[in-house]
């Protein structure tokens, strides 16, 4: 049955043949302020591109002569098993991109066998995303409003059903996205009319996804966030509240009490903070670098991964995100020692070119990618997958 409907999907976008195929197309269907948003890096965007290059620095080592007739991609992160080795990322406010964003990227993942991790700033509430389908939902965490608001939010996850909680680390404020501002961002969602004038042009020459937003009520808020007095949060604020509430390792104190649950720490790019992650008492961590959008001029994520690995040693689960864009970069990350990877611009070009069945066809590449790597490689599953598939240079990925 998958097999038919991936075929369908693929017949229904015939020029889609990689996730990069998506990204043309979500370019041409966005407003440009929009588009930025999910291709964009902060100021020189030196880390998002090395977090893709990263990929290149690792090659294949296949083995020959083996008969691999089918392929094992599930794999089991926190006790949970899923039929493919990357789960869909936690992508702000959605419903930007695409009407009700975040129920078509979720249906699309648990569809698929995978899980979808919903984002704090998201557009559309936690309750209805859950409704909407009844795969494996994680949550994201932000704490803005602080500990209260966050508390207050974390109950409405685990009422809903959400199983896993990620907080991430590394946003003690908003990194510099230059393409943001040059394309008008901030009085855009501030709604300052005589201030977004300049920046019409875009909106006018994309009268599709205009009338997409209109039916869709214009959300301009992020519901899953309820501000003492003032209701949901307003989209313009969320730089100016992430500064006055930064987490620190000590908040894993409350937030294990409030959540009672399997916590992941999403954000860690050292070996220090991986054993710190460890001691706050988290069942596992992603080595992120948050798409290259924080702080410009880290390492890729990819030669992060090998001292975090190190410093984990075995003792909690180690996922990764960032640069992912074919289903060999997946196949590299986990043969490098990751559990599994998120998978985050791969998904939201999709979703921004053709909504819904654009996030799975993107799932069906990257699927398809994986399975004939492995075969390539003369590798029958995702679990059997270790250094010695892959050889690295040793300038960036010491053993």
């Amino acid at each position: 049955m998958k097999s038919d409907r991936s075929l369908a999907r693929s017949v229904a976008f015939p020029r889609v043949i990689n996730v990069h195929d998506f990204r043309r197309l979500a370019k041409k269907r966005l407003p440009a302020v929009v588009f930025a948003y999910i291709d964009g890096g902060a100021e020189d965007e030196v880390t998002l591109r090395e977090n893709v290059a990263a990929f290149g620095d690792i090659t294949f080592r296949p083995r020959q002569c083996v008969a691999v007739r089918s392929c094992d991609l599930r794999t089991t992160v926190l006790g949970e098993t899923f039929e493919l080795p990357f789960l869909l990322a936690p992508v702000g406010f959605c419903r930007m991109f695409y009407p009700k964003g975040e129920l078509h990227a979720a249906r699309a993942a648990n569809e698929a066998g995978t899980g979808y991790i919903l984002s704090t700033f998201s557009g559309t509430r936690l309750e209805e995303v859950r409704a909407a389908t009844s795969g494996p939902l994680w949550f994201q965490l932000y704490v803005p409003g602080g500990r209260d608001v966050a508390e207050a939010t974390m109950a409405r996850a685990k009422a809903a059903g959400y199983t896993v909680l990620v907080v991430t680390i590394d946003t003690p404020m908003s990194g510099m996205r230059e393409r943001d501002f040059r394309h008008g961002v901030r009085p855009i969602l501030q709604k300052d009319l005589w201030g977004s004038l300049p920046y019409a042009w875009q909106f006018v020459t994309r009268p599709r996804w205009v009338l997409d937003y209109c039916a869709d009520g214009r959300p301009s808020v992020f519901p899953n966030v309820e501000l003492p007095g003032k209701g949901a949060m307003p989209c313009g604020d969320v730089g100016m509240i992430l500064e006055s509430t930064i987490v620190t390792w000590d908040d894993f104190r409350w937030m294990r009490d409030a959540w009672k649950g399997p916590i992941v720490v999403k954000g860690v790019h050292t070996g220090d903070d991986a054993k710190r992650a460890i001691d706050a008492g988290t069942q596992g961590l992603v080595c992120s670098n948050h798409g290259g959008r924080q702080l410009d001029g880290v390492p890729a994520t990819l030669r992060a991964l090998p001292e975090v690995l190190d410093a984990v040693n075995g003792r909690i689960e180690v996922l990764m995100d960032g640069g992912i864009r074919r289903g060999g970069d997946v196949v590299k990350a986990i043969a490098l020692g990751a559990k599994a990877v998120l998978v985050g611009r791969a998904y939201a070009w999709a979703l921004g070119a053709a909504g819904g069945p654009g996030v799975a066809r993107a799932i069906d590449i990257l699927r398809t990618d994986i399975v004939r790597t492995l075969r390539l490689l003369g590798c029958p599953s995702i679990r059997d997958l270790d250094r010695s598939y892959i050889s690295t240079d040793s300038r960036h990925y010491p053993r």
